[in-house]
């Protein structure tokens, strides 16, 4: 019989502290800018003098912040759901098509992943210049495909080598075709894996900010117009713009781990 760690206790303790650490100093910026976005002071300063809602009133009563956030949540929603339906094909293919190269082809897929941001932004630049299409809001959404198209290879990848391939091949034994076998049996499986994967990749569009200067133009979205001014004055708008984002974010996390859980708890109904 194994003999207890009479050092486990103090080990267990001291990575709950570090946890708790790391965490609390993750967390430190976000409990100084909420509380700075409802300060009623003319300029940043914490702690704030007194409660006002007049940085959130600033905000959403100037169009450009609004238009702004319109193009953020219209450029987020076409790029993640192009790169939704080009990245779970591709996946498709490499799990289940028994592509030649394939451990190359999914290198090739992750690259974005890896090469620093600035890079990718120089290599849109030149390729939407030659497309004719620098500048234009298409050429964002291209270029925000090309972005977070990996995200989803990668969730979705590990989403359909999970799922049971016997299923598709009784399917496809009972007289179905493959397409109707994807739309009816793998897809509705893949759904709870797809909306996150699309929340994946539609939360790092929206924050996208390198690519965006260089290839946006006129278009502005909230990351580029925090850019912007941020560079030429400190405004305490930028505060509620920050509360904006930080519950819009909370929201998104937490409507993906829901569905998550709810995916895994249909698998494990349908398993028994």
């Amino acid at each position: 019989m194994k003999r207890p760690d009479p050092a486990a206790p103090a080990r267990t303790l001291w990575l709950a502290t570090l946890s708790v650490s790391v965490l609390a100093f993750l967390c430190l910026p976000i409990l100084i800018v909420v509380p700075m976005s409802f300060s009623s002071a003319k300029s940043l300063e914490f702690p704030p003098p007194g409660f006002s809602l007049r940085w959130y009133e600033s905000l959403f009563g100037d169009s450009a912040w609004v238009d702004a956030g319109v193009n953020s949540i219209v450029l987020a929603a076409a790029a993640s759901t192009a790169a939704l339906i080009l990245g779970t094909l591709a996946s498709y293919a490499l799990v289940r098509g028994g592509v030649i190269g394939r451990r190359i082809m999914e290198s090739n897929f992750v690259a974005p992943m890896v090469v620093p941001s600035i890079i990718t932004a120089v290599a849109m630049f030149f390729f939407c210049a030659r497309l004719n299409i620098l500048g234009t809001f298409s050429g964002l959404i291209v270029a925000h495909t090309i972005l977070v198209a990996p995200y989803v290879i990668m969730l979705m990848t590990v989403a359909i080598k999970s799922f049971d391939q016997r299923i598709e091949l009784v399917a496809l034994t009972l007289g179905a075709t493959r397409l109707t076998m994807l739309r009816k049996v793998l897809l509705p499986n893949l759904g709870p894996s797809a909306f996150a994967a699309w929340l994946f990749a539609f939360v790092i569009s929206f924050d996208e900010v390198v690519v965006t200067l260089f290839l946006a133009g006129t278009h502005f979205t909230i990351p580029k117009k925090m850019f912007n001014e941020l560079t030429l004055q400190i405004n305490p708008t930028i505060t509620a713009v920050a509360g904006v984002l930080i519950l819009f974010s909370l929201l998104v996390a937490g409507t993906a781990a829901l569905v998550m859980r709810r995916g895994g708890l249909l698998q494990q109904r349908k398993g028994a």
